[in-house]
């Protein structure tokens, strides 16, 4: 019998949520909801579900559902389904505040139901790649810069991006955070449009992470240094290349994983997490993790 999955909020996003759905084996996308109904019936007819105006409804139709609105809507859409039994995935930020985000975490230790939060750039094919590289990291330098869409702008930039990075940066170098210092500025949309953070970790690594909504390009990328090796990682190529000195100076391997989709990769892994009844890769403490360091950057940036 396959698993009944539906999506709440075919937006931008949530459009391939259905979109991949719909192509898994062991999968049937049951039906999609969404505040735009004239959306969500487009893309119920694309790919051949139902179309179902209130998500209450369609979480009573599915097993697991995915959850692709805004994040203040996060917490309300999310209990209610880890209540009603359902394995969740939720797209990041998984929610406004902590107490919201240990709660859900809580409904689903409680229920022993999955719960598992899009940080996609754990599923880029650079950064699995990457991750079989990294061995004590002393300094991570993070980029993730935009031009300005025009998207995303009911979120500081900070919710938006950087916490990709951030959470990228606490996986590899899987230590308590000491310090944080950050610099910010609102220039377009009243949020906070560019930041960057400077994070000192207990083990004494030291991570400087930037984002921007405000860039002439659009720009992803990571660099690692520890002792005798520095990785460079391009997102966007889904390139790394690891430097090292060798006999005649500098020398780089080039490493280029076989593309894939990361968002395809991750949501069959939530598949799979659901039907062997594993730990996703970006469980909600992974995901309360990344927001906790993002709202202090916040928070400073307000004062």
């Amino acid at each position: 019998m396959p698993l009944r999955i539906g999506v709440i909020g075919v937006g931008y996003l949530g459009q391939h949520h259905a979109r991949i759905f719909a192509e898994l084996e062991k999968v049937e996308l049951v039906g999609v909801s969404d505040a735009d109904t004239t959306r969500a019936d487009e893309i119920a007819a694309k790919y051949c579900c139902s179309s179902v105006g209130d998500w209450k409804e369609l979480a009573g139709q599915c097993d697991a559902v995915s959850i692709v609105t805004p994040t203040t809507t996060h917490y309300e859409i999310a209990s209610a389904c880890l209540r009603a039994g359902k394995d969740v995935f939720i797209e990041k930020p998984i929610t406004e505040n902590l107490e919201e985000a240990r709660e859900l975490i809580r409904e689903a230790d409680a229920g022993s139901r999955i719960l598992q939060v899009g940080h996609l750039e754990r599923y880029n094919p650079a950064i699995v790649s990457a991750s079989e590289l990294v061995h004590e990291p002393r300094f991570i330098e993070a980029e993730r810069l935009s031009p300005f869409l025009g998207r995303g702008t009911d979120v500081d930039i900070t919710l938006d991006l950087m916490i990709h990075d951030i959470d990228i940066v606490t996986g590899f170098v899987q230590s308590a955070v000491k310090s944080i210092s950050a610099a910010g500025d609102r220039v377009l949309t009243g949020k906070i449009d560019a930041a960057k953070a400077w994070i000192e970790f207990e083990n004494g690594c030291k991570a400087l992470v930037t984002a921007s909504r405000l860039a002439t390009e659009k720009v992803r990328r990571l660099k690692i240094h520890q002792q005798d090796t520095f990785i460079s990682v391009d997102y966007q190529t889904q390139e790394v290349r690891k430097y090292f000195k060798d006999a005649s100076g500098i020398a780089f391997d080039v490493i280029r994983p076989e593309s894939r989709e990361p968002l395809k990769e991750e949501l069959k892994d939530f598949v799979s997490c659901v039907l062997g009844r594993s730990c996703p890769r970006v469980s909600g403490r992974e995901a309360a993790q990344a927001l906790e360091i993002v709202l202090r950057i916040n928070e400073m940036l307000r004062q």
